[in-house]
């Protein structure tokens, strides 16, 4: 009988690693365009830049994206068995919590804060709305990763938290937040009201990532 964590390990298609890689770059590429932007219009510090939680999410999203493909490329060019290949245990809950955030970006963009700021119209819907699209279809294809138990729902917490304090601290220390609802002078009921909004809506963008892990792929062999 087939358990719950064997409904995702199934061999990865071929284009997998080579496309993992190949968003990656090209987010990171326009991650890195944009910056250059900020810093011609008078605003070079990659603090102020990567405080935002799309830029940095996005950033480390890249990474893991570039790190999982370069694997899975790997492990196809020695033509392992995916069952065989070695993969990191931390990689598939990393990419769960990458998931879960960049759902959470494209649903607080579209429904409350939509608009460009100081980005290019293009660049702004590449990394509020395409990539967190791209991101998603890539976690529902089978890779070979087991999917994240339910009782560690808890991970896509702690890297929110930690932004979120950092942004609290910049805000009461030198003034600088990088959405208006952060702002001390708004006050601390105002703050904490936000806050638990922001880690509700992950938990619930948690519960639609785990259960899309749980979705048996179709590549998948059935034991009677």
């Amino acid at each position: 009988m087939q358990g719950e964590t064997d409904l995702r390990v199934a061999r990865p298609k071929r284009w997998l690693g080579p496309a993992r890689v190949l968003l990656g770059v090209v987010v990171l590429g326009i991650l890195v365009h944009a910056y250059l932007l900020e810093a011609a219009a008078g605003n070079p510090s990659p603090f102020d830049y990567f405080g935002y939680f799309t830029n940095l999410t996005s950033l480390l999203t890249c990474g893991l994206l570039i790190t999982s493909g370069a694997l899975l490329w790997i492990g196809r060019t020695e033509r392992r068995d995916a069952a065989d290949r070695p993969v990191p245990s931390w990689l598939a809950p990393a990419r769960a919590a990458a998931a879960t955030c960049m759902l959470v970006v494209g649903v607080v963009y579209s429904v409350l804060v939509p608009g460009t700021g100081s980005a290019p119209p293009w660049v702004s819907a590449a990394l509020h709305l395409v990539f967190p699209l791209l991101v998603l279809l890539d976690w529902l294809v089978p890779d070979g990763s087991r999917p994240p138990r339910w009782r560690d729902l808890w991970i896509v917490l702690p890297y929110p938290l930690a932004w979120l304090t950092v942004v609290l601290i910049r805000g009461v220390t030198d003034g600088w937040v990088p959405y208006g609802f952060l702002l001390p002078e708004r006050g601390i009921a105002s703050l904490v009201l936000h806050i638990a909004g922001l880690l509700l809506a992950l938990l619930a963008a948690a519960l639609l990532v785990w259960a899309g892990a749980r979705i048996p792929p179709r590549t998948a062999r059935r034991e009677a």
